[in-house]
């Protein structure tokens, strides 16, 4: 074969290859059906850019849900997470999406049956023992009332979604302890707060796995970015703008909870 017909040979070779590569990339990028459910946590409530047509309930571009759905292609996406959602928002509000041909879920809930809002205001104006009875409270909460309700919103999914990998987003630490970066809370006010994050994280990811769903655990994703380091992925508090304080910011969702779904999706 002559050079010129080889070298012609050999291009269109490696195109017919690329071009076929390429397809097979496209064709492993595009998933089913996707439906993002939850409360602030998977809205997006402290990232900013909020799509104006959510209103109320602050759905951002910039929520780990709408950073996976960019970048995987899915054959639909329906993003239904709202701001201060209860486990009976999402059934009554939430699971409209979700059908047979759905292939993924993805839910954060639970934090706002146990009374996070109180125990945080709670802790910021009062006394150490204020705080702890607050915390208190709501770990018994944790204990009697929050597992049915969350039963309750797991067996709605997977009535509903019966063949979708379901995956259950826990709550972040807030606080990085002994150091001397941090104002205001007491060392004894955050080290129980973060003790109560790992309750109810530790219970939500037992009822998930009843259910057959997977525990998304993004404390270590943001160890080392939690209030009190040098570079936070969460809103302290902001007098401001009340209803970011303790939520991740853009840098959160997408550093601390997209790396996480996709390791699980």
């Amino acid at each position: 074969m002559r050079r010129p017909r080889l070298v012609a040979y050999v291009t269109s070779l490696f195109l017919a290859i690329g071009i076929a590569l390429t397809g097979a990339a496209s064709a492993q990028a595009s998933t089913g059906a996707y439906v993002a459910l939850g409360d602030s946590y998977s809205s997006g409530v402290g990232s900013g850019s909020y799509i104006s047509s959510s209103g109320d309930c602050k759905r951002s571009t910039k929520a780990y849900s709408y950073l996976w759905q960019s970048s995987h292609a899915p054959s639909s996406y329906s993003f239904m997470a709202c701001s201060g959602a209860v486990t009976t928002d999402v059934i009554n509000n939430q699971l409209g999406a979700l059908n047979s041909s759905t292939s993924l879920v993805s839910i954060s809930i639970g934090g706002n049956d146990a009374g996070f809002a109180d125990v945080m205001t709670n802790c910021v104006i009062s006394s150490d023992s204020g705080c702890l009875s607050k915390i208190a409270t709501a770990k018994a909460y944790v204990d009697s009332t929050l597992p049915g309700r969350l039963d309750a919103v797991y067996n709605q999914i997977r009535a509903k979604a019966p063949s979708a990998r379901v995956v259950v987003m826990g709550y972040p630490r807030f606080y990085k302890l002994n150091t001397t970066l941090c104002l205001g809370l007491s060392e004894t006010k955050r080290a129980a707060i973060n003790g109560a994050v790992d309750y109810i994280d530790a219970a939500i990811s037992k009822r998930a796995a009843n259910h057959g769903f997977v525990f998304g655990d993004v404390r270590s994703t943001f160890s080392g970015h939690e209030i009190c380091s040098s570079d936070s992925w969460l809103h302290s508090v902001d007098w401001l703008n009340i209803g970011e304080s303790y939520h991740p910011t853009a840098a959160g969702q997408s550093g601390g909870y997209l790396p996480v779904l996709n390791s699980l999706a």
